[in-house]
């Protein structure tokens, strides 16, 4: 497995493999890898003779009161794991690599960013988008995998991929779980032993809203009054960022619950925001 750094080996490992008629897939992370992030991985290594990772704790997706400078930073074990799950080769570039100018540059995707995160993290899907762009323009990946518990970041980049005609097709993966249904997280590691014992409250007040829709129930303030009550069953010291239902593809809110959709949620427990999400109706990657 190659580790580069530099943007211009970076290109010519690219054109290498374009040479060998190797099509290249591609995994981009914040680092901090878990074995969700493996299962990323190992898929582009099962479509790919060549997978990409990168690892790069992007500045402008984070807003001023944000984690940037608690986000962990584990390159080792993250160059680790991705040679144990199949990389060919892992990108750590620098800031002033992907942004030699500084941020005044910007990819924007309106209206599918506008709510949930986009609205809880303003900002946040702007500096998801560009430097997305960025490794893409970079690598032109034949693939691009990314995790369902993203639900909304997955909805804003494949509209990008489409409206900015990138030839790459966008594979969301499943949600990788813990052995409770906890998804896994980079920020999970945040969590304290009581902590960790209520974040699973997230996944169980969305359970309970599935549940509802699957009675029938269409009502989405009545389902999000018993979402709130299972979490605060589990999660009794967290704080409701959002329980809703979404559009899968639009991400609007939706009052009148109709499938397909996703019923999404964020929540905080001591410092730590938590996301999970579950799919309801038509095809899913869970």
């Amino acid at each position: 497995m190659k580790v580069i750094r530099d943007i211009g080996e970076l290109r010519k490992w690219r054109q290498d493999c374009r040479v060998q008629r190797q099509t290249v897939g591609f995994v981009p992370t914040m680092g901090a890898l878990h074995e969700g992030h493996g299962a990323l991985i190992a898929r582009s290594a099962s479509d790919h003779p060549q997978t990409a990772v990168s690892l790069f704790i992007n500045p402008t997706q984070f807003g001023p009161n944000e984690d940037l400078a608690q986000y962990p930073r584990t390159l080792e074990a993250d160059l680790e794991l991705s040679k144990s799950h199949g990389a060919t080769m892992v990108f750590v570039p620098g800031v002033l690599d992907m942004y030699p100018l500084g941020a005044d540059t910007w990819v924007e995707v309106l209206g599918v960013g506008d709510h949930w995160c986009g609205a809880s993290r303003p900002g946040h899907f702007r500096g998801v988008s560009t430097v997305v762009t960025k490794l893409f323009l970079l690598l032109e990946p034949d693939s691009a995998y990314f995790g369902q518990k993203d639900a909304q970041q997955s909805a804003v980049l494949s509209k990008m991929v489409t409206d900015l005609r990138f030839g790459l097709v966008m594979v969301i993966c499943p949600t990788v779980r813990e052995a409770n249904g906890l998804a896994m997280s980079s920020r999970n590691r945040y969590l304290n032993e009581s902590e960790r014992g209520q974040a699973i409250g997230l996944f169980r007040a969305l359970e309970e809203g599935a549940f509802w829709v699957k009675r029938g129930e269409t009502d989405s303030e009545k389902i999000e009054v018993a979402m709130r009550a299972k979490l605060a069953d589990f999660a009794p010291q967290s704080t409701v960022e959002y329980l809703g239902f979404a559009d899968r593809v639009t991400f609007q809110p939706q009052m009148v619950v109709a499938t397909p959709c996703v019923v999404l949620g964020a929540i905080r427990l001591g410092k730590t925001r938590l996301i999970d999400n579950i799919v309801l109706g038509g095809p899913s990657t869970e």
